[in-house]
């Protein structure tokens, strides 16, 4: 089994924002012109041999850029295949608390992303920290993104020392899923996730041969690492981002974590969770 711990099916108005533009012309792809059927999401998917992916609302100061009411309608359509990661709106603190609760008890969601540089406001901003205790409360994962950023803002954010660290400190219960790995600070997220149970990395917007080797080394030599696969499609397909998984060297237990049981561990198995939304 493979899950995909970070996928957009992307609404036209997300997918053409200017600050994307740097990311398309790195992969060498034009954005899409009208609204991309959900088929299309599964067929990528398919091709990568990915049995479930976490698809991800965008809020950020302007709004939503996918809803996560169109993040419901694309999980209706494809039953089985995809999961509801909610966004919310951190102008409105108590709105996205009540959000984020109707997300997760209402719309069967498995986690909440708010990615600090659309707000460039790092993760120890007071904004964040009734959802931390609103995600904990709800057996759900905080996801983010640390390292720097490939989209035309500011890369600060994304430090995992102090901002993750401090997080994992104030809220120890809480999960928390820095995605994209982390560079070129990924020494430093290696030893956040490595100092604090709850913390974890997932690899999306790189290709297994563009890993930094500390990472390889890390899921290689901890028998309990906590990273897991993610794509950050449509901007990466899956199969292109799994090519030359065998060169990792890893056995068969660090794989498994690496592709699938990491990611069951964190968005399939609290509160319930898991039961509502059939992941096994």
């Amino acid at each position: 089994m493979i899950i995909d711990a970070w996928m957009q099916h992307g609404t036209v108005r997300f997918l053409n924002h200017e600050m994307l533009d740097s990311l398309w012309r790195w992969t060498g792809q034009e954005p899409p012109k009208e609204e991309v059927p959900v088929e299309v999401t599964v067929a990528a998917m398919d091709a990568g041999n990915i049995d479930v992916g976490l698809i991800s609302a965008w809020y950020g100061p302007e709004g939503a850029l996918v809803s996560n009411d169109e993040v419901a309608a694309s999980v209706a359509a494809a039953p089985g295949r995809l999961r509801g990661v909610a966004s919310v709106d951190l102008r409105k603190p108590m709105e996205a608390v009540r959000e984020l609760r109707r997300c997760v008890t209402e719309l069967g969601f498995v986690g909440l992303r708010v990615v600090p540089w659309l707000w460039e406001l790092p993760p120890t901003d007071r904004r964040y920290y009734p959802l931390y205790a609103e995600c904990v409360e709800l057996g759900v994962p905080f996801c983010t993104q640390v390292g720097h950023t490939g989209p035309l803002r500011p890369s600060e954010t994304g430090r995992p020392i102090p901002y993750v660290d401090q997080v994992a400190l104030d809220f120890p219960d809480l999960v928390i899923v820095g995605g994209h790995i982390g560079y070129p600070w990924t020494e430093e997220m290696i030893a956040v996730c490595r100092k604090h149970p709850n913390v974890y990395i997932d690899t999306s917007a790189y290709t297994v041969r563009r890993y930094p080797p500390e990472l390889v080394a890390y899921m290689k030599q901890d028998r309990r690492h906590k990273v897991m696969f993610g794509t950050n499609h449509p901007m990466i397909s899956a199969d292109r981002a799994l090519k030359g998984l065998p060169e990792l060297g890893l056995d068969d237990a660090a794989r498994e974590a690496f592709l699938s049981g990491n990611a069951r561990r964190v968005f399939f198995s609290g509160s319930g969770v898991g039961e509502r939304v059939g992941v096994q």
